[in-house]
Parts: C-alpha cells; sequence; structure tokens
C-alpha cells in the first residue's frame, strides 16, 4: 500500500524538528555554493561611462590641451637607445650644456678626486696672496685670479658632473662666488682684498666640511664663459703643458710623477671641453674647435696611459697637446 501524501508531509516535519533551522540553512547555503560554482564564468564587469557633462574647469586647468606644443627641443628617438650603450665619447662635440644635466659625461674626461685636489692646491695659493693688503695690491691679485678662477672652474665642473663627488650640493653656489671673486681680482684694490680674504674663509670653512658664508648674486642663466674668462683658463693650460712636458721627459720621470700627469691631463681635458661652450670667443670658429678638440683627445689619451701605466702612449699624448696648444697660440694670440 501506497503511503499517503499526509504521511509524508508528517515525515518531513518531523525531519526538520530533528534537524533543526540553523542546519537547514547550512544546507542550502552548500547548495546555493555549489550551484554558482558550476555555472559559466560571470563576465567581467564594465567600467561605468564617464559623465555626460564631462570634467569640470577647475579639472581641465590642471592640464595642458596638447602636451606637444609646449615640450622643447627634438623627440628622443627610443628605439636607437640601448640599455647597455656605453657612455658619450668626449670628442661627440662641445656643446653640451652641462649645468642642465643633459647627460654629458664629464667623468670621461676628470675625476671627482682630481677636481677637489685642484680646489685644494689652488687654496694654498691664493691664500699666499692675500696675507697682506700690500701683498696683494703689489702683484698678489694677478696671482689670486688666476687661482681663483681655477677654483671656479673645478667647482663648475663639481655641479655639473655626472658623478657623487665632494661639496656638489655646495659647488653651484661656490661656483658663482669665486667666480665673481676671479673677475674682481683684474685690479688690486681694497674691495678686491677684502672679497679675496673672505672667499679664502670659503674655502677652509669647505675644507672643514661647512657651507660657504657667502651668497652669490647671479640672476641671470648660468654660462661658462662667466666662470673664467679665457685668458686665466690659457694660463692655466700653460701651466699644465709645462708640468705635463717636465714629467714625461723620460720614464724615469713618468714613474715618479705619475700622479701628476694624471691630474694635469684631466685638467686639460676639462678645459678643452669648456671653452668649446657656445658662449665662448671662437666657439664657432671651425679652426679653434679643431685645435681645442685635439687636445681634449690627446689629454684623454694621457689619462688613459696613465691608468695603463703605458708611457709611450703618455708620451705620445703629451707631443700631441704641445703641438695644438702651439698652433692655437700662433692663430689666435
Amino acid at each position: 500500500m501506497k503511503p499517503s501524501v499526509s504521511g509524508n508531509f508528517g515525515e518531513n516535519q518531523r525531519f526538520r524538528s530533528r534537524l533543526g533551522w540553523p542546519a537547514l540553512v547550512l544546507v542550502l547555503v552548500v547548495v546555493a555554493v555549489t550551484a554558482v560554482a558550476a555555472s559559466p564564468k560571470s563576465q567581467p564587469s564594465r567600467r561605468a561611462s564617464p559623465p555626460a557633462a564631462g570634467w569640470d574647469e577647475d579639472t581641465t586647468g590642471t592640464f595642458y590641451k596638447d602636451a606637444f606644443s609646449v615640450l622643447q627641443g627634438p623627440r628622443p628617438e627610443f628605439g636607437s637607445l640601448s640599455p647597455n650603450a656605453p657612455p658619450p665619447s668626449p670628442s661627440g662635440g662641445g656643446s653640451a650644456s652641462v649645468e642642465s644635466g643633459d647627460g654629458f659625461k664629464w667623468s670621461t674626461l676628470v675625476s671627482g678626486d682630481t677636481l677637489t685636489d685642484e680646489i685644494k692646491d689652488m687654496k694654498e695659493r691664493v691664500a699666499a696672496t692675500c696675507e697682506t693688503p700690500s701683498t696683494f695690491k703689489g702683484g698678489g691679485y694677478g696671482e689670486a685670479q688666476k687661482a681663483f678662477s681655477a677654483i671656479a672652474l673645478a667647482f663648475g665642473l663639481i655641479a655639473a658632473h655626472d658623478e657623487e663627488i665632494r661639496w656638489k650640493s655646495q659647488a653651484a653656489t661656490a661656483r658663482d662666488l669665486f667666480a665673481r671673486v676671479g673677475f674682481n681680482c683684474k685690479v688690486g684694490t681694497d674691495g678686491s682684498f677684502k672679497e679675496s680674504k673672505l672667499r679664502v674663509e670659503d674655502l677652509e670653512a669647505m675644507l672643514q666640511g661647512n657651507p660657504p658664508q657667502g651668497k652669490p648674486d647671479r640672476d641671470e642663466d648660468f654660462r661658462w664663459s662667466q666662470v673664467s674668462g679665457r685668458p686665466p683658463l690659457m694660463t692655466r693650460l700653460e701651466a699644465a703643458e709645462k708640468l705635463l712636458g717636465a714629467a714625461t721627459a723620460s720614464q724615469g720621470d713618468f714613474s715618479k710623477q705619475i700622479d701628476v700627469v694624471l691630474h694635469e691631463a684631466e685638467i686639460v681635458a676639462a678645459i678643452g671641453q669648456v671653452i668649446q661652450q657656445a658662449d665662448f670667443e671662437y666657439h664657432d670658429d671651425d679652426s679653434y674647435r679643431g685645435y681645442a678638440s685635439s687636445m681634449r683627445d690627446a689629454a684623454v689619451q694621457v689619462r688613459e696611459g696613465c691608468l695603463k701605466n703605458d708611457y709611450a702612449k703618455v708620451s705620445a699624448g703629451v707631443a700631441v697637446i704641445t703641438k695644438s696648444c702651439n698652433d692655437c697660440h700662433g692663430d689666435y694670440r
């Protein structure tokens, strides 16, 4: 005999009573989850449409309508760049704006050690010319001008250098301070003497790890010709040429003075690059640029020879430096 419907209903009621409502809810949840898992994946949600009214004025005013209309210079050819590409060659032209961080590798010409040593060496020279007003006014101001100009150049190169060097954070300020006193020391006056004493104090403070106390007053864009005039740079080149000649007269001399040769060669290389900057006299003269480039490249050769202890390479490079300087002096002095 088949059970009646009412009998089944009664059994179900008793089952629910024994199972309890919490358990029944759990069963239903498990069934629902299983059904969802078995169903096809739901489609990804779509982004909401942008507001029909567009962006408000405050937002649109923050951006350029066309960014390319305000960018300057040629667009880089990213496809031609390689992550392992070597640094630019020093002979790749002399018109780089080094303060703007355009990527010129000054480390290919001069090291941080040479620049800091140059400042320390020149500090001793300039201090001696400023001991007393009579020493300064009696001719010391001329020597002070040469030393201050060399110091300004060294600080300028530190500020532009692609490596972290001592005084880098203070170099631009120091560059302008020593550039100004270098130009002012064209004459020996009470004013130039007083300023020279202050700059010597700044040097002493920086050597002790303190910032310079002077404040530069340059209110225009930086130009390399403001760091040092061409005459003081030519004087520094002549001094370097003489030192290089004496220190490389023989292999024995070279072995004893290899540090001097390396220092002077790097200074020559840096000056050879600086005097080709667009604001220097004769920068657009092909012959002048040829002499400067030849001198710079020969100085790089001497540098490489020092690092490899290759006297033959050093001697050949010094000979080219001497010839370039003599030929340039014959045409432009």
